[in-house]
């Protein structure tokens, strides 16, 4: 076991499967040593949105976070899926998450700490990135949260 699994079991977080796309496109592209993942949701690891609607109407800014959270445990589970050892994540480069949001809602970055906090808890200094926080009117299947990373690896 390495690393990064290692202190993934520390904080208690088991990896789901890696989400299938249900549409037309790959989990996970790689070119060079970057690798881009596709936008993931909110979804347990039994496929069940675990928040679904608005943050700001529907659900309070600490649902959302949560939310970004599962996110990131899905976007996990997918560098795993695709690499096999997380311990090749050289860094979090960017993430691009979309929080959809009710009418004025415009706490955004406050959603989105509770995907960085957790890749910070996880890779540490390696884990830290740049982000943009889009606030928008709907996202598929009325998830909260999705997210977008680009992580650098080693062979």
């Amino acid at each position: 076991m390495g690393q990064i699994e290692k202190r993934l079991e520390e904080l208690g977080i088991v990896l789901p499967p890696p989400p299938q796309p249900r549409f037309t496109y790959i989990p996970a592209n790689r070119t060079g040593n970057l690798l881009y993942l596709s936008g993931q949701d909110a979804r347990d690891a039994n496929g069940v949105l675990i928040h679904e609607g608005k943050v700001g109407s529907d659900l309070t800014i600490e649902q959302g976070r949560e939310a970004a959270r599962q996110v990131i445990i899905n976007c996990l589970a997918v560098m795993k899926g695709y690499l096999g050892d997380l311990d090749r994540v050289v860094k979090i480069v960017k993430l691009l998450g979309f929080v959809n949001s009710a009418p004025g809602f415009g706490d955004q970055p406050f959603v989105m700490n509770g995907a960085s906090d957790l890749l910070v808890d996880v890779f540490g200094e390696r884990g830290r990135h740049a982000r943009s926080a889009i606030g928008t009117s709907d996202l598929p299947f009325h998830t909260p949260v999705e997210i977008e990373i680009i992580v650098e690896i080693r062979d």
